[in-house]
């Protein structure tokens, strides 16, 4: 499992058009997601990544985010032992927020 920083993410998001836009899953709860996040993340509360294993794609890598890089780190673990080129986004959203970059609510 890859591990990045915010800064690292974001600068993925900005260099990214059109269908290359990267795959970023918040692992949170549905109320923090709803408080604000990452524009663009999908919503896979950390006790349902399993049953979405086979929607995620193979051939690009799926960005997992949470708060501050626990349950992200949970979630790219399990994806990364079963195939997925998962990679957890340190700091996550608190850090996200903190950098200033924008959050979608």
């Amino acid at each position: 499992m890859r591990t990045v920083t915010i800064h690292d993410l974001k600068a993925a998001l900005d260099g990214a058009a059109g269908d290359a836009t990267p795959l970023v899953l918040d692992v949170r709860e549905p109320y923090e997601y709803a408080e604000g996040h990452v524009p663009g993340a999908e919503l896979v509360p950390l006790a349902t990544v399993p049953q979405r294993l086979d929607a995620l794609p193979a051939d690009q890598p799926v960005y997992v985010v949470c708060a501050v890089g626990g349950r992200s780190a949970q979630a790219a673990s399990f994806l990364s032992a079963r195939g997925v080129d998962a990679v957890n986004v340190d700091g996550g959203t608190q850090d996200w927020v903190a950098a200033g970059y924008p959050v979608q609510r």
